[in-house]
């Protein structure tokens, strides 16, 4: 996941840490709430009553309107710009793929299934071609049909990063990796569908031809990204504002920043569709500035749940856990927290100094830091979330963080500190964004340890919206010092290829807008990536993905802090709610119902 993405899913508030964790604590242990919370009185489905399984799935109706507010509106709606995973996540009311992820609970739902296809492609050519049928019955919201020229089209908007920036660009890396097509825009054929990898030779049929067989691009058709636009309903760079729908519903209105209302579109067809229900008769949402106002609309049941879908804030959980327990779930969140050892940065480029840091962390007072075991997450021992296949969660361990080694272990850290030649420490900085608050104090958090162990850190906080060009840039990162930089990260879609390859893959190291920190160049570890991109057995990818990950923590390129977890509130109303691993444990908001149409 880029940068973008991580920014945008991840706004939080961070107030009276240590305050808040003991209250999450209690309220893990029951926090004397009868019947899984308070909230149970008012017909809440009861604590983490959704988190992996389905709550209150049989109550679903047809109709009413469901209530969303946000914090935060998207980055664009336009199913090629979009890159926010809660955009992603909402844009399947008013967008349709080939496939997509299941609508079902926890890992289920990251499993794809046909979605404007027949099936999930026909696979030939060694894995470089697959080809589709389209159903029968598939519309716009006009009534017109869609067509594979209309598919085709939609993701060769992809290529026109001058008019369209801002999302994913796997499908045009791995479709036309020469850089060879100019995009729709720049399209000298008179149809404006000139990408030779994409062939169309009818209306229900579309055939991609990929140069070089990649396992994952299934997944990659699943993104948002890979929606139909039709050729003249496309108002470019405007089309955020108003896309045109192939979903259940469509845009009645949208004032960026405020508010958004969706509505039936009266041309879809349930027969047509096997993934979408479409309860709800129309889809709000409301935008806030303060998130503790968000958070306060939400408690009072003026809303339903939050777009974002990034964790309550302090305040309104505080309240939420003492007063409505039953409302909330405790989702894994599928990011990854961490600090990152640039190796151009001395004394980082020796493995023993970075084997220091690791062992100097005092772990506990990490997670406490990042909200504690139910608001930040089990800490962290390894980089492969939970929801990537190939992940052994807690159970890989190979710096024992949440064993021996959790609170600190001063001694190894010594040890290493003498290995690499630094026996009374070293002065480092740590560069953290200056629009997390709960970075911030993961920062301070690392700088007492550190200081322990004769680590002296100091902390420059940077303007977060500035990230690329900061910590993305290389040369920046060596000219200011930047010896640990704290982020996170998760997947684009759930594989080691959609998480780790702009990561840890030295293909993936630019000289702006780079995500590996670390500067990784192993060929080991390239050599897996490129054969997990050509393992079409599934039982071989998983074993390889977790390969990758085991050279990465080999490598102590890593300090993860927390598999992340987030408080989410959800409405009594709601009906059919449940996680999914498909949007890293956000609510699947595709199949919410209410369970009264008033």
């Amino acid at each position: 996941m880029t940068t973008k993405r991580t920014s945008g899913r991840r706004k939080q508030a961070f107030a009276a840490v240590a305050a808040v964790a003991a209250l999450l604590t209690t309220a893990a242990c029951g926090g004397g709430d009868s019947d899984n919370g308070e909230g149970s009185k008012t017909g809440a489905a009861g604590f983490d009553a959704a988190n992996n399984k389905v709550a209150q799935a049989s109550l679903a109706k047809k109709g009413g309107t469901l209530k969303f507010g946000g914090a935060q509106d998207a980055d664009s709606w336009d199913t090629t710009r979009g890159y926010y995973g809660f955009m992603w996540n909402f844009a399947r009311y008013y967008s349709r793929q080939l496939v997509t992820g299941k609508a079902e609970p926890g890992k289920a739902g990251a499993e794809l299934t046909p979605d404007l296809a027949t099936d999930t492609g026909k696979v030939s050519d060694d894995g470089k071609t697959y080809t589709f049928t389209l159903r029968d019955g598939v519309t716009w919201e006009d009534g017109k049909p869609i067509t594979s020229k209309d598919v085709k089209y939609g993701i060769e908007r992809v290529w026109a990063q001058d008019v369209l920036s801002g999302g994913p660009v796997y499908l045009k890396d791995v479709l036309d990796p020469n850089g060879e097509y100019k995009g729709p825009y720049k399209d000298t054929s008179k149809d404006k569908l000139g990408l030779k990898a994409i062939e169309t030779p009818n209306d229900k049929t579309i055939i991609f031809k990929l140069p070089q067989a990649n396992s994952d691009f299934p997944d990659m058709l699943a993104l948002i990204s890979a929606s139909p636009v039709r050729q003249d309903m496309d108002t470019k760079s405007k089309y955020g504002l108003k896309p045109f729908s192939s979903g259940p519903y469509k845009f009645e209105s949208y004032s960026p920043g405020k508010d958004l209302t969706l509505v039936r579109n009266t041309n879809w067809k349930q027969a047509s569709d096997p993934i979408r229900k479409a309860y709800p008769d129309k889809i709000t949402v409301q935008f806030f500035s303060d998130a503790n106002q968000l958070d306060q609309r939400l408690i009072s049941g003026d809303l339903d749940l939050d777009i974002n879908q990034t964790g309550m804030s302090p305040q309104g959980r505080t309240t939420a856990l003492k007063e409505h327990k039953a409302n909330l779930d405790n989702p894994v969140s599928g990011y990854i927290r961490y600090a990152v050892f640039p190796q151009s940065v001395k004394p980082f480029d020796n493995i023993e100094c970075r084997k220091a840091v690791i062992y100097g962390a005092d772990h506990v007072s990490l997670q406490t830091a990042r909200g504690g075991p139910i608001a930040g997450g089990d800490i962290g021992t390894n980089m492969l979330p939970p929801s990537v296949p190939g992940s052994e969660g807690q159970k890989y361990d190979p710096y024992e963080m949440a064993g021996a080694n959790k609170s600190g272990n001063a001694a190894k850290a010594k040890e290493a500190l003498k290995a690499c030649g630094q026996p009374n420490g070293f002065k480092t900085t740590i560069a953290v964004r200056n629009n997390k608050p709960v970075e911030v104090a993961t920062a301070q958090s690392l700088q007492a340890s550190l200081k322990k162990i004769g680590i002296n850190a100091e902390i420059d906080q940077f303007d977060g919206s500035q990230t690329t060009g900061i910590i993305g840039s290389p040369s920046n990162v060596k000219k200011k010092g930047y010896g640990i930089i704290i982020m996170g990260w998760g997947p684009d879609f759930p594989t080691v290829q959609g998480y780790g390859m702009p990561l840890w893959d030295s293909k993936y190291i630019l000289e702006s807008g780079n995500n590996n920190f670390a500067l990784i160049k192993d060929k080991t570890i390239d050599g897996l990536f490129d054969s997990y991109i050509n393992e079409l057995d599934e039982a071989k990818k998983t074993e390889i993905s977790t390969e990758i990950n085991h050279k990465v923590m080999e490598g102590a390129y890593y300090m993860p802090f927390v598999f992340e977890k987030f408080i989410n509130w959800r409405s009594a109303r709601l009906a059919n709610v449940y996680t999914t691993d498909n949007y890293s444990g956000m609510y699947d908001f595709v199949n919410l119902g209410l369970k009264s149409a008033s």
